[in-house]
């Protein structure tokens, strides 16, 4: 028995305009208190932040359009595949992101610069609190299974229930999953210098969590460009 797919994009909905909101808060939070203590970490990180907001907005608005035109004749096929579009167009703006994050990288290898690392560390630290909240708020999904509905903390686990693959809310996941997960390579990569003056690490944990980033975003428009031509 599947999820009604109404109900789990409502669902998938409200999580992203809680998810949009929570960013948006410590977003601003960042900008402020980066001008008040001259912080360039803490201003850099807050228009990151801002980069993530726009992803997560386009899968909001692509929800509140689905919803608004469900029932409108202008669509052949329904109006699924908004959803869809809004997911293709996040997940290049996640390739982007890992491209942009190993290009960097690759300049800090080839002239490197001074860490502040306490500040940094901060940083990484607020962002890593930050998206670990919002990463608990999406992971809550709901899927049935025979009949009994069941909470599952590591996302849907019914790959093959299409009610399950809602890739518009899988690509603003995969936004903020991304930035956790540089919030913690920067975490160990700085405490590394900090402590033991392992300073590379920072760079080359910069460069594998780039190619992470683009494995998935490279997945995400492998199945969204499928549904869009319609392609078996």
């Amino acid at each position: 028995m599947q999820v009604n797919a109404s109900k789990l994009s409502g669902e998938n909905e409200n999580k992203t305009l809680i998810v949009i909101i929570v960013t948006l808060i410590t977003m601003v939070a960042e900008i402020i208190y980066g001008y008040i203590t001259n912080s360039m970490a803490l201003l850099a990180d807050g228009y990151h932040m801002g980069t993530h907001a726009l992803a997560l907005l386009l899968a909001y608005v692509a929800y509140i359009l689905t919803r608004k035109f469900s029932g409108s004749d202008k669509f052949i096929n329904g109006t699924d595949k908004i959803g869809t579009i809004a997911a293709y167009t996040s997940s290049l703006f996640l390739a982007f992101t890992g491209v942009w994050i190993i290009y960097e990288a690759i300049l800090r290898i080839m002239h490197p610069l001074k860490i502040h690392f306490n500040e940094a560390i901060l940083v990484a630290v607020i962002g890593f609190i930050v998206n670990s909240i919002c990463i608990c708020i999406m992971e809550h999904k709901h899927c049935t299974d025979n009949g009994h509905e069941h909470h599952h903390c590591k996302g849907c686990e019914h790959e093959n229930d299409d009610s399950c693959k809602d890739y518009n809310f899988k690509a603003a996941y995969y936004h903020i999953l991304a930035d956790a997960m540089t919030s913690v390579f920067a975490i160990l990569a700085l405490l590394s210098g900090k402590f033991f003056n392992i300073t590379c690490l920072d760079p080359l944990i910069g460069i594998l969590g780039g190619f992470l980033i683009l494995r998935w975003s490279l997945s995400l428009i492998k199945h969204t460009v499928k549904i869009l031509i319609d392609m078996k």
